[in-house]
């Protein structure tokens, strides 16, 4: 297969926004900007992959800071075996991936970290997009950041 899980290096700014307008066109109903995505841009698959990453991890993980109990480790169970699936699923067969993840982030999204400020999915996703534009900015200006 001609690409690749890439390595863990950080999202670029523009490979955020393509996997942020990708989530917000399916979110909001609009087919046309989604159809054909995922055949003419095979690193969809990838970028919405590396964004399940970003948001579901950090949600489901145990945490060292928070009291464990039971449920703690289940979840961080749940979460392995989500981004798994998905990690399988990108690799196996990438154009039928984006939008399967897409629709993973989704219903995670509105199911599992709702925005009790921003009760619409879609402004909660214009919420991460921004702080992950944000920190996509930093890395990729640093000095010695990654090309």
């Amino acid at each position: 297969m001609p690409y690749l899980i890439p390595s863990r290096t950080p999202l670029t700014p523009q490979q955020v926004e393509r996997g942020f307008d990708y989530l917000l066109a399916l979110q909001t109903g609009d087919g046309a900007a989604v159809a054909g995505r995922a055949e003419t841009e095979p690193e969809l698959a990838f970028v919405l992959l590396r964004l399940a990453e970003d948001l579901i991890w950090p949600v489901t993980a145990v945490n060292g800071g928070t009291a464990l109990c039971a449920d703690s480790f289940a979840l961080d169970e749940v979460g392995g075996v989500l981004l798994s699936a998905l990690r399988d699923w990108a690799r196996d067969s990438p154009t039928t991936a984006a939008p399967g993840i897409a629709r993973s982030i989704l219903r995670f999204t509105a199911n599992v970290i709702p925005d009790p400020d921003h009760p619409d999915t879609a402004d909660t996703l214009e919420t991460m997009r921004d702080e992950r534009l944000v920190l996509a900015h930093a890395v990729h200006s640093a000095p010695g950041a990654h090309p």
